[in-house]
């Protein structure tokens, strides 16, 4: 089947009630024919469901969706994004370890490697996403991960994957990627070498902004041990918020679709607009690292960061001239969303740390939505205006 017959046709089998559509498997824990059976299924000698903190039907079927869309052997489904990449760093890292890790991450992953881990003995270890040849330079014998985003949050920055892979293949690293921005409608890092992909599930998999989740994707061997230290950490996803998602993948590509045209179009305007000091978006052409985005993406995404002038007091100006867009702390909706990253998302950053991931004090970050474009433009203008 073709991807997007795979999104709506992939479910769980039916019951022998043969309802069409999925129902909500709401039960915290299942039976057992004999004492035997329990056994064996606590011993992970026999398949099946024991208890929702370790897996439900929903879970299972978005799980398997997602894994069909990234082509990887095997998913882990967690509560949120940050419980997907806490339980995979906690499951596969020991005390004296440490994690090279691309400077421009998302605030709370940058929180966890520099005030988290640092508690247990982790370190981590920051390069620069365009400095490739200095990478190496900072892989110790000790370093066991590399992790990276891309597109970054919130700087749109594209890193190249097959030169970061072949860093880690050298160097026998697990190679992590959060594919958030891009969704695998846009980008599939395994293809290019990647052992291990995560997602905020509550961005662009929900698409709507009504429930949360995250989910680890990768080989038989790894999510095995990430499964084994999630089943009792306990970061669980509800039956329900599973459900709900699996029901949204079956019109994600349509809706990726939707987002790139919309977004490529608002980063033309953009960069035409006297306000506007520059303009990040990954397919247009004036992007630093266009000829890399083309190559290993098809399509842009939703998120298209621009610079303003007037720093920190105008970009809050901006933010409170919206009449259309919201003002809130997500991405990936239907609805088109304005955020400031100074002093919201990345507020925690010392000033160095922002400049270092350009993030300036007048930059602004849109997650485009589904809107008529051309509404989305009339309130960005007069904003600007």
């Amino acid at each position: 089947m073709k991807r997007e017959t795979q999104l709506v046709r992939t479910q769980i089998p039916r019951s022998e009630n043969r309802e069409h559509s999925v129902p909500l498997y709401l039960t915290s824990s299942y039976t057992f024919d004999d004492a035997d059976q329990m056994a064996a299924m606590f011993n992970e000698e026999q398949e099946g469901y024991i208890y929702s903190r370790y897996s439900n039907p929903n879970v299972t079927e978005f799980g398997e969706k997602v894994a069909q869309l990234e082509g990887t052997e095997a998913s882990w489904v967690t509560a949120s994004g940050m419980a997907a990449i806490f339980s995979t760093f906690g499951a596969l890292l020991e005390m004296g370890d440490e994690i090279l890790s691309v400077r421009s991450v998302f605030g709370s992953t940058h929180r966890l490697f520099t005030e988290i881990f640092p508690k247990w003995g982790i370190k981590t270890n920051y390069v620069a996403f365009d400095e490739l040849d200095t990478w190496e330079d900072a892989i110790t014998p000790e370093t066991k991960i590399l992790y990276l985003e891309t597109p970054t949050n919130p700087g749109v920055d594209i890193i190249d994957l097959k030169a970061a892979n072949a860093i880690a293949k050298k160097h026998n690293l697990i190679f992590i990627v959060d594919n958030c921005f891009a969704t695998p409608i846009n980008q599939c890092p395994v293809k290019f070498g990647a052992d291990l992909v995560i997602h905020s599930a509550t961005k662009y998999f929900d698409g709507q902004g009504r429930v949360m989740g995250g989910i680890i994707l990768g080989s038989h061997e790894l999510i095995h041990k990430i499964q084994g230290f999630a089943r009792h950490t306990g970061p669980a996803i509800s039956p329900f918020n599973a459900w709900v998602l699996s029901k949204s993948l079956e019109t994600l590509e349509i809706r990726v679709e939707r987002h790139n045209s919309n977004a490529l179009e608002i980063a033309k305007r953009l960069e035409s607009h006297s306000q506007v000091k520059s303009v990040k978006y990954p397919f247009l052409p004036s992007h630093p690292q266009y000829e890399i985005a083309i190559a290993q993406m098809t399509g842009g995404g939703g998120i298209v960061t621009f610079e303003i002038e007037g720093g920190l007091v105008r970009g809050k100006a901006f933010l409170n001239d919206l009449k259309l867009l919201s003002l809130t702390a997500n991405l990936g909706d239907t609805r088109s969303i304005a955020t400031h990253p100074a002093s919201t998302t990345h507020s925690k950053l010392t000033e160095s740390d922002r400049l270092k991931v350009g993030i300036t004090e007048g930059l602004i970050r849109i997650s485009v939505g589904l809107e008529n474009v051309d509404d989305i433009w009339a309130d960005i203008e007069q904003a600007l205006n």
